[in-house]
């Protein structure tokens, strides 16, 4: 399913304003093994803040900076545990919508909102899927559920016709969310806030590849590369990738450029460049072959 296969990183220029994020995700799983029938995390800034699943039935924080008192994660415990009956309800009716009551069967929800701390817009959504599609989300500018398959007309109208729950969804994803979001910003400011450059590396698997510019180690997620010849940006034959995180909650990108039509004199005229957020000076790797990391392990040049 596209809106859960992946967290959706936002490449911006340096010159655009900070975008903060709360998001939690919620799964369900029916025959999947060794897998916990439940999981929920919750995240700020794409930074993991939560942990709760079917085995501990417990919340737990994944940040010190997210580590209140215990009565405070007694009180997530509980919202988790409900949550976990709610989601494993849903997953008994998507699969009986369905038609398909054996077998591995998958339900999830996201919700969350997004904060531009420079103009104050607010952001929300909340979304439901089930065995890898889209199945039931919330429109919230018109405050109507939006139903992508037949089966989920019934809960469409269900849940349209309970003004109160349109009423405390509109609520919660327009100001409590973004309230709640703000206090962790605030928590958690001297690491969200940080910036640590990338090391940035020119690879190729082989001498008829394309090249590609790797930059990993960097945070926050608002960056961009791009490769320039002459000193001009250029998108033909060019393939950049998406901003992935890595598991020290630092990020990684590539982008690729093939140069297969270039005679070797013209790779001097390239160059790739790596912008982030927060920073005025770029990192600039120019295109030399000896530059480059291939399988056969030549030299790798690392701007730090």
């Amino acid at each position: 399913m596209k809106l859960f296969c992946l967290l959706v990183f936002l490449g911006l220029k340096r010159a655009a304003a900070v975008t903060h994020s709360l998001q939690y995700f919620y799964t369900g799983s029916s025959g999947v093994p060794d897998f916990p029938a439940y999981v929920s995390v919750g995240y700020v800034d794409y930074i993991q803040i939560s942990h709760c699943d079917s085995r501990t039935n417990r919340n737990v924080p994944k940040q010190e900076w997210m580590n209140f008192t215990v009565e405070d994660w007694d009180i997530q415990t509980q919202v988790c545990l409900m949550n976990q009956q709610i989601i494993k309800t849903n997953l008994e009716i998507a699969k009986q919508r369905f038609n398909y009551t054996e077998g591995v069967h998958i339900y999830q929800a996201m919700y969350g909102c997004q904060w531009d701390d420079e103009t104050g817009q607010i952001h929300g959504y909340e979304q439901y899927g089930y065995d890898g599609e889209d199945f039931i989300l919330f429109d919230l500018s018109t405050n109507i559920w939006l139903a992508p398959k037949p089966e989920a007309f019934i809960t469409k109208h269900k849940w349209d016709y309970n003004r109160a729950l349109v009423e405390q969804t509109k609520g919660y994803l327009t100001q409590v969310c973004p309230e709640w979001l703000k206090k962790y910003v605030n928590y958690g400011r001297r690491s969200l806030m940080r910036t640590d450059l990338p090391s940035v590396s020119l690879l190729q698997k082989t001498s008829s590849s394309p090249v590609s510019c790797h930059a990993t180690g960097f945070y926050p997620n608002r960056a961009e590369m791009f490769w320039r010849k002459d000193g001009e940006e250029i998108h033909e034959g060019v393939d950049k990738g998406e901003i992935l995180p890595n598991n020290d909650g630092t990020f990684q990108m590539s982008v690729d450029v093939d140069l297969s039509s270039e005679t070797c004199e013209n790779w001097m005229k390239y160059e790739c460049v790596f912008q982030l957020s927060g920073v005025n000076e770029d990192i600039i790797v120019k295109l030399e072959k000896t530059k480059i990391k291939t399988n056969s392990g030549d030299s790798v040049n690392r701007a730090n």
